[in-house]
């Protein structure tokens, strides 16, 4: 069964920094580009950053220079790194895995991803 768990949610304070890990069971990420989502209450669900296969990473503007999207394919792991997290980062955090294999590059429009965790919640507050 193809399986995607997101773990290291949680509550932390303005300008603090949290660490997401998404790990795969019943298949390997390696071959597929992995996408980060969020969503606030009330929002549509946006795409946060994304990776492919060989490394090509993508980012939202809202998060550019402060999230850093990495894979680790020996544990089957890719990380959200989140730093100076602000209030308007909470939401529940999605990873999804694209099944279309060895593409080049990354997007993010949510019609590109196929499997999805159940998220993590992140708040982000004092």
């Amino acid at each position: 069964q193809l399986q995607l768990v997101e773990s290291g949610g949680g509550l932390v304070q303005p300008g603090g920094s949290l660490r997401l890990s998404c790990a795969a069971s019943g298949f390997t990420l390696q071959p597929y580009a992995i996408g980060w989502f969020r969503q606030a209450p009330g929002k549509e669900r946006e795409g946060v950053s994304c990776i492919s296969s060989g490394g090509y990473t993508n980012y939202a503007d809202s998060v550019k220079g402060r999230f850093t999207i990495s894979r680790d394919n020996a544990k089957n792991t890719v990380y959200l790194q989140m730093n100076s997290l602000k209030p308007e980062d909470t939401a529940v955090y999605y990873c999804t895995a694209s099944l279309r294999a060895f593409q080049a590059v990354c997007v993010m429009p949510k019609s590109e991803y196929d499997y999805w965790g159940q998220g993590t919640q992140v708040t982000v507050s004092s």
